[in-house]
């Protein structure tokens, strides 16, 4: 990765995050590919592993390339954490502009329990807590479509970036180049979106993902303020407000 992308993503960190999960493979050995510009940002994707226990700070930066040829820049903090157990909870707040101070207001936070496959998204403003019950892993691992703006696309280029150290974390570095052809792109012309992950094979997670499609902009999404070992335990807890209901479809 360019000294530029490490600079905006540890020093300008500006970001919006949706944590997701592996629901049916809780080994996953990769999170999947970032899925670009949506409604729902996605941010960084944590995989819940046992004994790898952590907490972090999440942020995106979402540089939006308007009509005019100028940028809508805004950004969000999110927070995240996973326990021994592998139990990951993660928040998603709001986008605000680069000049917003204070804490972005919290929309939903997610906890998810490995050991049961219960889902849990909670609700701030209802104080709702939706919970499910996932099912039981397949046994063949299926294929996931590709959605968002790599829709149409063709994976034409995957290169090895090789490995870097981010204070004592080591990263490895995989750069993905997609083509979408003309008659998809919505431009006449076939456009490339390019997709930087820096991965670590401890934590089992991108630490910076950049995102760049010339349609819509970059973003990029970066985990800092690593802390390992023992995590508040209380993350994990549908809080005592929150009324819980079961979503788990019928089977």
């Amino acid at each position: 990765m360019p000294k530029g992308g490490l600079r905006i993503a540890f020093f300008c960190m500006l970001v919006v995050s949706t944590v997701s999960v592996c629901y049916a493979q809780a080994t996953a050995t990769m999170p999947p590919d970032y899925r670009g510009v949506s409604v729902r940002i996605p941010g960084v994707f944590v995989t819940p592993v046992p004994d790898a226990p952590f907490s972090a700070t999440v942020e995106i930066v979402s540089k939006q390339k308007l009509e005019a040829g100028s940028f809508n820049i805004r950004t969000t903090t999110n927070h995240v954490a996973r326990d021994a157990a592998g139990r990951i909870y993660n928040e998603r707040r709001q986008l605000v502009s680069t000049s917003f101070k204070g804490d972005p207001i919290l929309l939903s936070a997610h906890i998810y329990d490995p050991a049961t496959r219960t889902s849990t998204y909670l609700d701030p403003f209802s104080h709702l807590a939706r919970q499910s019950v996932l099912r039981q892993p397949q046994t063949t691992a299926a294929r996931i479509p590709v959605l968002g703006p790599h829709a149409g696309a063709a994976l034409t280029t995957e290169q090895d970036l090789g490995e870097q150290t981010i204070g004592t974390t080591l990263l490895r570095g995989t750069k993905k180049v997609w083509t979408v052809p003309a008659t998809a792109s919505g431009t006449g012309k076939a456009v490339e979106i390019v997709d930087q992950y820096w991965y670590s094979p401890e934590l089992s997670v991108y630490l910076i993902v950049q995102h760049d499609d010339p349609r819509t902009g970059e973003q990029i999404v970066a985990v800092k303020d690593v802390s390992r070992g023992v995590t508040d335990e209380s993350l994990f807890a549908v809080p005592s407000r929150y009324r819980v209901v079961d979503e788990t479809p019928e089977p």
